[in-house]
C-alpha cells in the first residue's frame, strides 16, 4: 500500500502566493508546497521563509523552490501572478498586465503531466480563470477561482458587526465579479435560516436600521482598506484559498463561493462568475441556484455582462 502526499504548487511566490503557503503549512493542509516564481530567488527565500516556520509547528511540511516539472504529480496548482491595482486602478484594469504575465505559466502547464485541480487567484479572478481554461482547454470543473470567497467574508463580518450575531449563524454572500460590478443577493440572506429582509420589517427598531447597499459597499471596499493602506491584500485571501484546497483534499462535498464556468444556471452561459457550487475531490460537483428575486437576478445578469465583455477582450491581447 502506497500513502499519497498531498502536493501544492504555487506558482507566483508574491504577497498573496507566500501567504497561500503560509497558511497552508500553519494548518497543516498539505505534505508537499512548491513554489515557482519567474524570479528564481524570490521564490527561493519564500521557500526557505515558509520551511524556518515548519519547524516550530505540528505539521512537518517539505517546501521548497521549483519548476515546472513539479506540477506533473501536484495535486492542486494554486495561480497567483501578475500586478497589483496601482492607485486610481481596478482589478478589471489589470488585465492586459496579468494576461502577458500569464504565457509563461501556460506553457508550462500545458507542457506538464498535470491533471489535478487549478484554483486561480489572479486577477480580474473571474475573467483570467476562463481565459486560463480556454488555454489550456481544461475540464472547467477542474479549475476555478477563489472569486467572492474573500468578499463573502467580508460581507458576513460586517453583517455580523451590524446585527451583533456571530457570522458562522449569517447565511449572505457576495456574487457576480469578484470587483466593482460584484452583488449580494438580499433577497436570499437569512440568519440561520430566518430571511434577513422578513426580520428587518418584523423587528424595525432592532434590524430595521441596516442599510443594506452600504453594508455591501464596505464587504467590496473592503480590499481596498488593505490595499490602500499596506500595500496588498495578504491574510484574508491566504486563508480564503486554503480554505477550498482544505475541502478539496478531504472531499468535503461544501458549498462555496466560487467562480466556475456556468453553462445555463442562473440564465447564463459561456462565463466564468462566483456562484455557490459543491466542492469536492473532482472541484466543482454541483452548483446551486438560489431563488433569488427578479431584482437580484438582473444585477447578477449585468456582472456577468462586463465579464463577457472583458473575457473578449482578454482573448484578443
Amino acid at each position: 500500500m502506497e500513502i499519497k502526499s498531498r502536493k501544492v504548487v504555487v506558482i507566483g511566490a508574491g504577497h498573496v502566493g507566500s501567504h497561500v503557503g503560509f497558511s497552508l503549512v500553519t494548518q497543516g493542509v498539505c505534505d508537499e508546497l512548491v513554489y515557482i516564481d519567474i524570479d528564481k530567488n524570490k521564490a527561493i527565500a519564500q521557500a526557505e521563509d515558509t520551511h524556518d516556520a515548519v519547524v516550530y509547528l505540528p505539521h512537518r511540511v517539505r517546501v521548497k523552490a521549483g519548476d515546472y516539472s513539479d506540477v506533473d504529480d501536484a495535486d492542486i496548482i494554486v495561480v497567483s501572478v501578475g500586478p497589483l491595482p496601482e492607485p486610481g486602478e481596478t482589478r478589471m484594469d489589470t488585465l492586459g498586465k496579468t494576461v502577458n504575465c500569464l504565457q509563461s505559466v501556460i506553457e508550462g502547464i500545458k507542457n506538464s503531466k498535470f491533471s489535478g485541480i487549478i484554483i486561480d487567484i489572479s486577477n480580474p479572478a473571474d475573467v483570467i480563470t476562463y481565459y486560463l481554461q480556454t488555454k489550456l482547454n481544461y475540464p472547467s470543473n477542474r479549475i476555478l477561482s477563489t472569486s467572492t470567497t474573500l468578499d463573502s467574508a467580508r460581507l458576513r463580518k460586517t453583517l455580523s458587526k451590524e446585527l451583533n450575531i456571530d457570522q458562522k449563524s449569517i447565511y449572505a454572500y457576495v456574487m457576480g465579479e469578484h470587483g466593482e460590478s460584484q452583488m449580494v443577493p438580499w433577497s436570499v440572506a437569512t440568519i440561520f435560516g430566518k430571511s434577513l429582509l422578513d426580520l428587518m420589517k418584523e423587528e424595525p427598531e432592532t434590524y430595521g436600521h441596516l442599510d443594506l447597499e452600504k453594508i455591501a459597499y464596505d464587504a467590496r471596499y473592503g480590499g481596498w482598506l488593505v490595499l490602500n493602506g499596506k500595500g496588498s491584500t495578504e491574510f484574508g485571501i491566504g486563508t480564503s484559498c486554503v480554505e477550498l484546497i482544505k475541502t478539496i483534499f478531504a472531499d468535503e462535498r461544501k458549498v462555496c463561493m466560487v467562480s466556475t464556468l456556468l453553462k445555463g444556471e442562473y440564465e447564463e452561459t459561456d462565463v466564468y462568475a462566483s456562484v455557490p457550487a459543491i466542492l469536492g475531490k473532482n472541484g466543482v460537483e454541483k452548483i446551486i441556484e438560489l431563488p433569488m428575486s427578479r431584482e437580484d437576478l438582473e444585477k447578477f445578469k449585468a456582472s456577468c455582462e462586463i465579464m463577457k465583455k472583458n473575457y473578449k477582450l482578454a482573448l484578443s491581447l
